[in-house]
């Protein structure tokens, strides 16, 4: 077409309000005819007048404004909960919140997949804390050990799927992606999930609790824990134990009386992926699965003597959900360690417990007493020449960091959930209560991070209410030694960094 037949005078707004005429191309069926204008909203035909395209736009955004409003009537104590939730861990989280922590891990395995590898580039990584390093040697895969070759390959010696969450934001920020500021986010929304799970469990009738209480408890996680301290720092070995409270919360919600066996495995597969030790809470979908009825529990058990099928479907359609990921992630780990289920400790590079590792393994019997140390014996150190307050980073008692535990041995209601809870809760501390490692440097046993919502979930279920003297007093307790962790503890990024 010429440039002169391209080119046309631009229509009156009278012009444009008229149909137009079929074109003779158009009459004739000529390839070249003009495309059919666009109906009106009445179906005449004639092209939609400006102020009805108007009309049309403003009553999609109505559609989508009431669907908004809706949404957030549905769910404003959870909107709330986070916002409040994110305020004050920002607060406290201070300078760190504008900065990318010392070991942000996940950021870089993240980039390393955007730019096509497996392994890590070395040449970029910030620190040699906590990698890990694998050589071969005839034809095995071994810790690399003394001077590193050109062959060595490195990767992050953690479960990778904190690295899937952050993809899209390392692709937007690339290797300066803010796992602090991140981290924070994450922590306010694990609070926000975990309402959301105890509005769900008081609607189903496994809790008597008040909205008012749920909201306390959230709160408990938030600031009465030893969650507070982890969830304003960054750092890989935090952001996996906050993410982790985040997909136990959806976990949870979805295994009760396992009523969404699919979304349960889903969601329990990436908790696993985040933290190794909740592959045991496993556990709670299995008993809810078997059992999901008021009735005694024993009762039901004799029943699938007869009725099995309803039970082996639902465990059948949990591990389909957990599946796709728990194929990929053995894949992953067999392609770097040479075992499906090694993630890289076995491999940590020049770091101080290999010596215990090569010697007893992971996992001991000898590692206990060390952690159960850590986990219930360990007290602040105080000095009244001069008076100071000092914390032990090898861990500080649960009794100071969670008082609320000895509520839990004297329930006052042992409602259907009670002991599938606590079974969830012994086996899902054990791995760390056998590992290798104590979880140094922290404030407070970290690990037990891991398992927390079980023990806040005990007591939702145990009969105890918030309105208590004694369980104020503990609540309270709480508070103030968990904020005495969020503006004392001192961790890698402090070593490293110049403040």
């Amino acid at each position: 077409m010429s440039r002169s037949k391209s080119k046309r005078s631009k229509p009156s707004s009278a012009q444009t309000r008229e149909p137009a005429p079929p074109a003779p191309e158009a009459a004739s069926g000529s390839p070249t005819a003009a495309p059919a204008a666009p109906e009106s909203p009445s179906g005449a035909g004639a092209p939609a007048e400006p102020g009805e395209r108007t009309v049309h736009t403003e009553a999609r955004g109505g559609v989508v404004g009431t669907a908004l409003r809706m949404w957030l009537a549905a769910y404003r104590v959870e909107v709330v909960l986070f916002l409040v939730s994110f305020a004050v861990l920002a607060s406290f989280s201070s300078q760190r919140f504008l900065r990318q922590s010392e070991a942000p891990h996940f950021v870089y395995q993240a980039k390393a997949w955007l730019e096509g590898r497996l392994d890590l580039d070395p040449e970029v990584l910030p620190n040699l804390e906590d990698w890990a390093c694998v050589r071969e040697v005839a034809g095995k895969k071994v810790r690399c050990e003394g001077r590193l070759q050109p062959g060595d390959r490195w990767y992050v010696s953690f479960p990778s799927f904190p690295a899937v969450v952050m993809l899209p934001f390392v692709a937007l920020h690339g290797y300066q992606f803010n796992d602090t500021s991140f981290g924070v986010i994450v922590g306010a929304l694990a609070v926000a999930l975990f309402y959301s799970l105890l509005r769900f469990l008081a609607k189903e009738g496994e809790t008597a609790r008040d909205r008012t209480e749920n909201v306390g408890l959230a709160l408990i996680l938030a600031f009465g824990t030893l969650f507070f301290y982890a969830a304003i720092r960054g750092e890989v070995w935090f952001s996996a134990e906050v993410m982790g409270v985040a997909f136990t919360c959806l976990y949870v919600r979805n295994a009760v009386r396992a009523h969404r066996p699919v979304l349960a495995g889903l969601f329990f597969s990436m908790a696993t992926l985040t933290r190794t030790p909740l592959l045991f809470a496993g556990l709670f979908f299995v008993l809810e699965a078997l059992c999901p009825g008021p009735e005694g529990r024993f009762a039901q058990l004799r029943e699938l003597g007869s009725n099995w099928k309803p039970a082996l479907r639902k465990l059948g359609l949990f591990a389909l959900g957990a599946a796709p990921l728990a194929l990929l992630a053995a894949a992953y780990n067999l392609y770097r360690f040479g075992s499906p289920g090694e993630f890289g400790h076995a491999f940590l590079y020049n770091n101080r417990v290999n010596v215990d590792i090569d010697r007893w393994g992971l996992f001991n019997l000898v590692y206990l007493s060390r952690n159960l140390r850590a986990a219930f014996l360990l007290l602040p150190d105080i000095s009244l020449n001069p008076l100071r307050l000092a914390y032990d980073p090898h861990g500080l008692s649960l009794l100071l960091t969670l008082p609320l535990l000895v509520f839990l041995v004297v329930p006052k209601l042992r409602p259907r959930l009670h002991w599938p809870l606590w079974l969830t809760l012994a086996v899902t501390a054990l791995p760390g209560l056998f590992y290798q490692n104590d979880g140094y440097m922290q404030f407070g046993f970290r690990f037990s991070i891991d398992y927390t919502p079980y023990l806040l979930l005990l007591f939702a279920v145990g009969g105890w209410s918030l309105r208590n003297r004694a369980v104020q007093a503990a609540v309270v307790l709480g508070v103030l030694v968990n904020f005495w962790g969020a503006v004392a503890f001192r961790g890698y990024t402090e070593l490293v960094r110049n403040w």
